[in-house]
C-alpha cells in the first residue's frame, strides 16, 4: 500500500494538538477538500466527519463562495476520563473564488456519510460549442 504523508500537515496537527487551540469563528481551520470538473459541472468536495448537516453553512456573495462548518466535542460525563483526543474540534472554513463563467444561482449541495459535495453548472456561455466557417464565396452571395 502507498502512503502519501504531508510532514506540515502533521506539524499543525500537532501543534494545535499540544496548544490546545481549535478554530474559531474569526480563525477557523482548514478543511480538506478537492475539486474538479465533470461535463457541464465542477465538484467540489470537502471532508467533514463528525459534522451534521444543520452545522454546516453555505454562502454565496460576489462569487466568493465561504464554506463554513462547525464541529462539537461529544458530549463528556463526569466518570468519563480521555485517554486520546486527536480529532480536530471548533470551526472549519474554506473560500473560493468562483469565475464568471459559472452558476453562481443554482449550486447544489449533498452530504452524505461526511462528505460535502457541492456541484456548480457552468454557464450556457462557457460551454463549447462550434462556430460554423463561411468561405469568400458564402460572403458575397449575402452582400448582393
Amino acid at each position: 500500500m502507498l502512503m502519501r504523508t504531508d510532514p506540515f500537515r502533521e506539524f499543525d496537527r500537532l501543534t494545535q494538538q499540544l496548544l490546545g487551540t481549535t478554530g474559531t469563528w474569526s480563525r477557523p481551520s482548514a478543511m480538506p477538500m478537492d475539486a474538479y470538473r465533470s461535463g457541464d459541472e465542477y465538484l467540489v468536495v470537502f471532508d467533514l466527519p463528525g459534522v451534521t448537516p444543520e452545522a454546516v453553512d453555505i454562502d454565496v456573495e460576489q462569487n466568493v463562495l465561504t464554506v463554513k462548518a462547525e464541529r462539537r466535542p461529544v458530549a463528556k460525563g463526569d466518570d468519563i476520563e480521555m485517554e486520546v483526543s486527536e480529532r480536530p474540534l471548533g470551526i472549519f472554513s474554506r473560500q473560493l473564488f468562483l469565475g464568471d463563467t459559472l452558476d453562481t444561482d443554482n449550486i447544489r449541495a449533498d452530504y452524505e456519510a461526511g462528505v460535502l459535495t457541492l456541484h456548480i453548472p457552468v454557464t450556457e456561455k462557457a460551454k463549447p460549442h462550434k462556430i460554423e466557417v463561411a468561405g469568400v464565396s458564402d460572403r458575397k452571395e449575402i452582400q448582393s
